[in-house]
């Protein structure tokens, strides 16, 4: 057997080391902390790092997250609809009417009713508002999104398309 083998019995114990009780035992005088400098004066705030931005300053405060890849719709509603009096839909026609923005993607939504045939052409419906076209004896027609992988791309990001 040799000295870096030896280890105490199984279940004892044995006290923790008190330091800084004078120079008469070990430990004492600057009590394992060195000679003089900030960390030996126990003045070093928590989470200090020497000067540089704390992490808890460094990161966001607000808190949430905005989806870069969020796909926004506008929505038109079934009441919208049975006011324009139009029998073809599709978004450039809903455009030319004033009813939305020129380019933007189509959602059909469920509020209101339509009592009459409409053959309506969009990128999304909510499945109230196709069974109630469907129901009044239109056609719904889904259009795909503009974008090639599904989703747009990220907002932002200046290195897209280079």
């Amino acid at each position: 057997m040799r000295v870096d083998e030896l280890k105490p019995a199984a279940g004892s114990t044995k006290p923790r080391r008190r330091v800084g009780r004078g120079t008469g035992g070990h430990g004492g005088k600057t009590a394992g902390r060195g000679t003089k400098g900030q960390k030996a004066r126990n003045t070093v705030p928590r989470g200090f790092e020497g000067g540089q931005m704390p992490l808890k300053q460094r990161v966001p405060k607000l808190k949430g997250f905005n989806n870069p890849f969020r796909i926004e719709y506008q929505g038109i509603n079934l009441d919208v609809l049975e006011a324009s009096e139009l029998t073809e839909i599709t978004p450039e026609t809903l455009h030319a009417h004033g009813l939305t923005h020129k380019g933007a993607l189509i959602k059909v939504l469920g509020r209101g009713e339509i009592t009459r045939a409409v053959h309506v052409t969009a990128h999304g419906f909510s499945r109230t508002a196709a069974e109630a076209i469907t129901a009044a004896g239109g056609t719904v027609t889904t259009l795909p999104l503009p974008y090639a992988s599904g989703r747009p791309p990220a907002k932002g990001n200046q290195f897209t398309n280079r």
